[in-house]
């Protein structure tokens, strides 16, 4: 079994097989980390790049971690601390590293689209790991993989994504995925973090947190991401605080009980109040352990080798 695609570059170029092939794939090397030697030889002689235009902490991690799980040789990357900064551009970058006989490139960069521009200049196998406000792929997987995990299935469950929508490469990534199995969506947050004719995706609009979290069975909370806005949106984050903020009143108010999620870092006391991140709601920690799972099984199934 491989994937429709070479590469991962987004959710949107994935079909609800190749997703449904990722989750058995990760449900596997879950067990492997189970074991107590939490190894296997499937990546054996491969050779990754992790390409990191952008900070990150859990996810160049987790990428890190489910290499190195995988018996992978690996090449870190940072930005500031390379040629890149002396003006060398992308492509010079990237073929000066494929010179050194890299099979795989995981990519975070802050421009929308620089993956897919990789891509068509170069034989590796590109992972996108979040471009610009486009994508977030292996971050929608995890989460849906999550959901799967705790509720057994996606399909005809109601997800709610609440927050900074249009900045959120992990919000378009989530409504993809959860679309393509089989689940209701609907995105909730300020008006002016909400784009316009996003409903053209197939998912509900309300500007309401607690009507959105009285229809959903789960709550994928985003931050605020102050750094991608470039004029103020709202007065203030104790205002977004106060009227967007979920806090454990706010749950108990509801009389059921719905699944609280977080792609992290989490802006605690503005999207989240510690009794809700911290309560037993939350698989917010699940999450962070399955994105080693779900990373393990996309460069597997990438990767075209055949020794699991």
């Amino acid at each position: 079994m491989s994937l429709s695609t070479k590469h991962l570059l987004g959710i949107k170029n994935l079909t609800s097989k190749d997703i449904e092939l990722i989750f058995k794939t990760a449900d596997n090397f879950k067990d492997v980390l189970k074991r107590p030697i939490k190894k296997v030889p499937s990546l054996r002689d491969t050779t990754i790049v992790n390409l990191f235009y952008e900070n990150s902490t859990r996810t160049r991690i987790s990428f890190e971690l489910a290499e190195k799980r995988l018996g992978a040789d690996t090449i870190n990357f940072a930005s500031s601390n390379s040629s890149v900064s002396k003006g060398e551009t992308l492509i010079d970058t990237v073929n000066n590293i494929l010179s050194m006989k890299v099979d795989m490139v995981v990519m975070r960069h802050s421009a929308s689209g620089a993956p897919h521009f990789l891509s068509n200049h170069i034989n590796a196998a590109i992972i996108n790991a979040g471009d610009g406000t486009n994508e977030h792929p292996t971050q929608a997987l995890l989460d849906a993989f999550s959901i799967r995990e705790k509720l057994g299935s996606l399909k005809g469950k109601k997800v709610a994504i609440i927050g900074d929508i249009m900045h959120s490469r992990v919000a378009l990534s989530n409504i993809y995925c959860l679309k393509k199995m089989g689940a209701e969506v609907t995105v909730a947050g300020p008006p002016t973090l909400i784009p316009k004719h996003i409903d053209s995706l197939g998912v509900q609009v309300t500007y309401n947190v607690k009507e959105a979290l009285q229809w959903c069975d789960v709550a994928n909370v985003l931050r605020i991401q102050l750094e991608r806005q470039n004029m103020p949106l709202f007065s203030s984050l104790r205002e977004y605080s106060l009227f967007y903020g979920i806090d454990k009143k706010l749950l108990d108010s509801l009389k059921k009980e719905i699944v609280i999620m977080h792609p992290g870092p989490i802006n605690r006391g503005v999207e989240l109040n510690s009794d809700v991140a911290d309560s037993q709601h939350s698989i917010i920690l699940n999450q962070v352990e399955n994105g080693v799972a779900v990373r393990m099984a996309v460069l597997y199934l990438l990767s075209g080798k055949d020794n699991a």
